[in-house]
């Protein structure tokens, strides 16, 4: 446990949270496939420390993160708990549209008592969030997502998105329709992958 705790630098009872949360993700993976089978076994390298590197960079606490598509958590609920020692959000909406990993964001919130709103909604029929932050992890293209990220982010709002070794091609196919200023970031899990940061975001 220290060796994990000591790749994450976090705190103990951060740590501590996280590895509580990571047992409800095994302990209901089996009924609701929230992860699968192969990454639960690596669930802290695949998940937890791929969730985690969202929140480098931030230094200053904004009031709403919103999570698209958050399935079993991954980013929403391990940067929720990262926010109790982090500069990251006051609130967090996780919008999962799928009602029984929905309940299970929910169950987790209640137990870790994290400061988090579920919405259980389709991502296209949701009323627009005015998110500070947004994010979605292995949720659809860049294009779709700058659609996402044009509804939901507040003027001035930035939207964070882990994206696989095509990410450039992601970029180059988003800018068709898109225009949008991005900083690009070697994924700390991953080489080829990359943390796509975005802003500006307008349709052209």
């Amino acid at each position: 446990m220290a060796q994990q705790e000591n790749r994450y630098d976090v705190s103990r009872e951060t740590f501590e949270k996280l590895d509580a949360y990571v047992e409800l993700v095994l302990k209901w993976n089996p009924r609701i496939n929230l992860v699968s089978k192969s990454s639960a076994e690596q669930i802290h390298d695949r998940h937890i420390a791929d969730s985690l590197q969202l929140a480098e960079g931030f230094t200053e606490e904004v009031e709403t993160w919103v999570d698209l598509g958050s399935g079993g958590g991954f980013p929403g609920l391990v940067l929720a708990i990262l926010a109790a020692e982090r500069p990251l959000a006051r609130r967090f909406v996780l919008v999962e549209s799928d009602a029984r990993k929905s309940a299970f964001l929910a169950q987790v919130s209640r137990v870790l008592a994290l400061p988090v709103t579920i919405k259980t909604e389709r991502i296209e029929k949701l009323e627009p969030q005015n998110a500070d932050v947004l994010s979605a992890r292995a949720l659809a293209s860049l294009t779709e997502l700058c659609g996402f990220a044009a509804r939901h982010l507040k003027p001035g709002g930035l939207a964070v998105f882990p994206k696989g070794a095509s990410f450039q091609q992601e970029i180059d196919d988003a800018k068709k329709l898109w225009s949008f200023d991005v900083t690009i970031k070697t994924s700390a899990t991953n080489p080829d992958s990359a943390i796509l940061s975005l802003w500006n975001i307008k349709h052209v």
